[in-house]
């Protein structure tokens, strides 16, 4: 497992819905590696912090926006 494919599956990982050979590739990557233990740590730092911020209410705007570019998506 190298580095970047960490970086994709590190939202799964943390989460804990990845396959468990998976999850044990990147247990053992990192254990090696100092550069994605302190990535990991910063990513997990952000989702923290992210938690801690109020709710605020999406501008109307925005919202269609993020609707159209969602449906396009699922096309």
């Amino acid at each position: 497992m190298e580095c970047r494919q960490i970086a994709e599956l590190l939202a799964d990982y943390i989460d804990g819905t990845l396959a468990r050979e998976t999850h044990e590739l990147i247990d053992w990557h990192i254990e090696g590696c100092p550069p994605c233990v302190a990535f990991i740590k910063t990513y997990e730092g952000t989702i923290q912090a992210t938690r801690k911020l109020p709710e605020a209410p999406i501008p109307p705007e925005l919202r269609n926006r993020l609707l159209k570019v969602l449906k396009a998506r699922q096309t």
